[in-house]
């Protein structure tokens, strides 16, 4: 969970990193960028949160 969470951190600095970088500088491929990290870290997100969810519903017996 830590890694999860260290993970967060860091996508959400990238984010924040390439609009900063957009407003400095003007060129649309940070927001590019950016709108493609979101992307991929919201995929990856809802695919952790869906085997969590599956782990919680569906009990396997041993």
């Amino acid at each position: 969970m830590l890694i999860l969470r260290l993970l967060a951190v860091v996508v959400v600095i990238a984010v924040i990193g390439g609009i900063v970088a957009y407003l400095f500088s003007g060129d649309r491929k940070f927001v590019q960028f950016s709108w493609r990290v979101f992307r991929y870290a919201l995929f990856v997100a809802l695919l952790i949160f869906a085997l969590l969810v599956l782990e919680r519903v569906a009990v396997i017996p041993l």
